[in-house]
C-alpha cells in the first residue's frame, strides 16, 4: 500500500508559529505576574531586616521606656538625660539595626546638651513577636512621642531625626506636627523609587505597599529640615536625599565628600552642622 505525506502549507506553517509563540508569551506573561506577586507579597522582608540582637537590658547611661502603641503593641525606647537640655531628639533608627546601636551617637548629642530618645521599631530588638509595617511603626513612634507630651515635652521642643529607614518615621511625624525640627540622615525620597531603581523591570508603585512616600509629604513640612547625604552612598541614591531636601519649604543640604551610607558621623564636621541645626 502505497503512503503518503500530507505536507503544511506556508499559511498553515505561520499559524502554527504564531500559536507556539502566543502559548510561550503566555507562558511568560504568567511567570512574570507571579514574579510580581512574590515581590509585593516579600517585599516587607527585604524593606525590615531586623538584626538577631535582643538585648536583655538598657545599656549604661541610659532607661530603658516601656509603652503600649495605639494597636495594643508593646513598644520600647531608650532614654538618655542631659543636664539642663532645652531639646529632645527622638530618633528613628535604619532598617537593619536596633536602637542600641545608636548610642555612640546617642552620648555625643548628650555631651552637646540634648536629651535623647531611641526608638526602637515593633519587630526589632526588646520590641519582637509582630512584624513591623509602615502603619505599624507609625503608631510606635506616635506612641513614644505622646508618652514624651504626656510628661510636658511638647512639639515645640522635640526634633525629629531619621535615618535611611528611619527618615520615612521621621518624615511622617514632621508631617503631623510633632517635632519643632527635622534631620534626615542617607533619606529616601520614597521606598517606591528605591524599588524602581534596583528592578526597574517591576511595577514598583504597585510592589510597595510600604512606600514611605517622603517626598509626596515635604511640601506640607514648615519645620525646618535638615538634610545630609553622602556623595558615594551605594544603598539609596545621594540623588534621592538632595532632591528630597529640595522638596522642603525650609529644607538645607549638606553633601558629605566620601561620605558613605554608614559613615557620616564619623567625620567631626557633619556631627557640629547636624547639632547646630538640631538646637538652632
Amino acid at each position: 500500500m502505497e503512503s503518503f505525506e500530507i505536507k503544511e502549507t506556508p499559511s498553515q506553517r505561520r499559524r502554527r508559529r504564531i500559536k507556539k509563540a502566543c502559548i510561550n508569551l503566555a507562558f511568560a506573561a504568567m511567570a512574570y505576574g507571579l514574579l510580581v506577586l512574590a515581590a509585593r507579597l516579600l517585599h516587607r522582608r527585604v524593606l525590615y531586616q531586623p538584626p538577631g540582637d535582643e538585648p536583655a537590658k538598657a545599656p549604661e547611661g541610659a532607661t530603658l521606656l516601656t509603652l503600649q502603641a495605639a494597636d495594643g503593641v508593646p513598644v520600647h525606647a531608650l532614654e538618655l538625660a542631659a543636664p539642663k537640655a532645652t531639646r529632645t531628639v527622638v530618633h528613628f533608627h535604619g532598617n537593619a539595626e536596633i536602637a542600641d546601636d545608636n548610642m555612640t551617637l546617642a552620648r555625643e548629642l548628650v555631651r552637646r546638651g540634648f536629651d535623647v530618645v531611641l526608638v526602637e521599631y515593633r519587630g526589632y530588638g526588646r520590641s519582637r513577636g509582630v512584624s513591623p509595617t509602615e502603619e505599624g511603626v507609625y503608631l510606635d513612634a506616635a506612641a513614644v512621642l505622646d508618652a514624651l507630651g504626656a510628661r510636658g515635652v511638647g512639639a515645640d521642643r522635640i526634633v525629629l531625626w531619621g535615618q535611611s529607614l528611619g527618615s520615612g518615621v521621621a518624615t511622617e511625624m514632621a508631617h503631623r506636627g510633632r517635632g519643632a525640627r527635622l534631620v534626615l540622615v542617607a533619606p529616601f525620597t520614597s521606598t517606591v523609587d528605591l524599588a524602581a531603581r534596583v528592578v526597574p523591570f517591576f511595577p514598583a508603585s504597585w510592589v510597595m505597599v510600604d512606600r514611605f512616600d517622603s517626598i509626596a509629604k515635604a511640601p506640607a513640612i514648615v519645620a525646618p529640615a535638615f538634610v545630609v547625604h553622602g556623595d558615594i552612598d551605594d544603598v539609596i541614591p545621594f540623588e534621592q536625599g538632595e532632591r528630597l531636601s529640595k522638596a522642603f519649604p525650609h529644607g538645607t543640604f549638606l553633601k558629605v565628600t566620601e561620605g558613605r551610607h554608614d559613615n557620616l558621623y564619623k567625620q567631626t564636621s557633619v556631627l557640629v552642622a547636624l547639632a547646630t541645626h538640631a538646637g538652632s
